[in-house]
């Protein structure tokens, strides 16, 4: 790997293995529909392929791979604040609905 002016190159087999693995992560989570998965576990498998997804993507692609922790910090903070908020608002969801059922009964 030489560093030159104008940037860092990466092998080329880096990319190849990356876009690979994306397409067995994208064939995997079609046969989640095929294989008639269903319930939790098929959302769970869907969202699970989907993160790996985004995260190869992220972390390869836009270089964080290789940037400074400042920066990755800044591009993967918000996304995991929001999956927090998430969390949440599922945890609260059941609350809510027992708490309207008791006050709204008729």
């Amino acid at each position: 790997m030489e560093a030159t002016e104008e940037g860092q190159q990466h092998p080329i087999g880096i990319y190849l293995k990356i876009w690979f693995l994306l397409f067995v992560l994208s064939t995997l989570s079609y046969m989640v529909d095929v294989l008639g998965f269903e319930s939790y576990l098929r959302w769970g498998l869907i969202l699970l392929f989907m993160f790996l997804k985004a995260g190869f993507i992220v972390g390869i692609f836009m270089h964080m791979a290789w940037e400074r922790l400042a920066l990755a910090c800044a591009i993967l903070t918000p996304p995991g604040a929001i999956l927090v908020l998430i969390a949440l608002m599922t945890l609260e969801s059941d609350y809510v609905n027992f708490t309207r059922s008791v006050f709204f009964a008729t």
